[in-house]
């Protein structure tokens, strides 16, 4: 069980894209979800927020298996941490630091983000158990933020949530991010009224292709640079 959660946090780092889905209604969400899959994001977290929010998960670990990482976000108490694992939920992500669902998530045999902002709140949420720290909201602070915390805690995979756009996304990779979370700037709340899932698809690209060019570029550093 603990390589499945070792898996998980694999996974979310390579993709290093968690998109946050929030719909009206179930049959939105799973359409914005095939749309982000067919896009190559292979991560996907669904709010508690979308009705029938477990049922959607459940659908999703059914029809896509092993092949997409689904997790449940705007966990705030234990009980439906235990129904997001028991649907098939692969990683938990709390806005806030709630020990009782990190614990859960530990019994559980899932990774798990708790909500942090502060270095005190985000060194007890990674003491408490917290895989990879849910950094938020990050978009006043940007990241210059990520590059302070990071000097204290260079341990301690942050992911920084509310407020990545596709301008500051790369900087916020730069700065050390482990992941980021992304939630309207990817997932247009206009297109998902519009059930317009192509436009999500083409903006799921964009957040890739801007995530591959900070990979690219972290190969070489100063010290490998070839002599001219």
């Amino acid at each position: 069980m603990a390589n499945a959660r070792e898996g998980a946090l694999a996974a979310i780092r390579q993709v290093g894209i968690i998109p946050i889905i929030q719909a009206l209604d179930a049959e939105s969400a799973l359409g914005v979800a095939d749309a982000l899959v067919d896009a190559g994001l292979s991560v996907i977290e669904v709010t508690l927020s979308v009705p029938n929010a477990i049922q959607v998960v459940t659908t999703l670990v059914r029809s896509h298996g092993d092949r997409v990482l689904v997790g449940v976000g705007t966990i705030t108490d234990v009980a439906n941490a235990k129904r997001a694992i028991a649907a098939g939920a692969r990683f938990i992500v709390t806005p806030c630091l709630i020990p009782e669902v990190v614990e859960a998530a530990a019994t559980g045999a899932v990774a798990v983000l708790p909500g942090a902002l502060t270095p005190t709140e985000i060194f007890a949420a990674h003491q408490m158990g917290g895989d990879m720290i849910k950094v938020f909201p990050i978009g006043s602070l940007g990241a210059a933020y990520i590059r302070s915390v990071r000097g204290p805690f260079p341990n301690i995979p942050l992911v920084p949530t509310g407020g990545v756009t596709l301008e500051n996304v790369g900087e916020l990779f730069a700065a050390g991010a482990a992941a980021v979370g992304v939630g309207s700037e990817l997932i247009s709340r206009d297109a998902v009224s519009r059930r317009d899932y192509a436009s999500i698809g083409v903006m799921a690209r964009k957040f890739l292709a801007a995530r591959r060019v900070v990979s690219t570029e972290s190969v070489f550093t100063t010290d490998d640079a070839p002599l001219a």
